[in-house]
C-alpha cells in the first residue's frame, strides 16, 4: 500500500516542469533580474550624471556668453 501511495505522488508532481520549459523559466528569470539592476542603475547613475552634467555645460556656457558680453 504505501509503495503505491509513493507512485501514485510521485506520478503526479514528476512532470511539473519538462526540461525546455525548466530553461525556459530560468530565461525569463535572468532576463528579469538583468532589467530590474539595469533600471536601478539608469535611475540611480546614468540619468542623475546626464542632468547634472547638461546642467553645468548650460550654466557654463551662459557665464562665457556673459563674459564675452563684456
Amino acid at each position: 500500500m504505501q509503495f503505491n501511495l509513493y507512485c501514485i505522488f510521485v506520478s503526479e508532481f514528476d512532470s511539473m516542469f519538462e526540461f525546455d520549459q525548466y530553461l525556459g523559466f530560468l530565461a525569463f528569470l535572468s532576463i528579469l533580474t538583468i532589467g530590474f539592476w539595469l533600471m536601478i542603475f539608469l535611475l540611480t547613475f546614468v540619468i542623475p550624471y546626464w542632468l547634472f552634467g547638461a546642467a553645468k555645460e548650460w550654466f557654463d556656457e551662459r557665464q562665457a556668453a556673459k563674459k564675452q558680453l563684456k
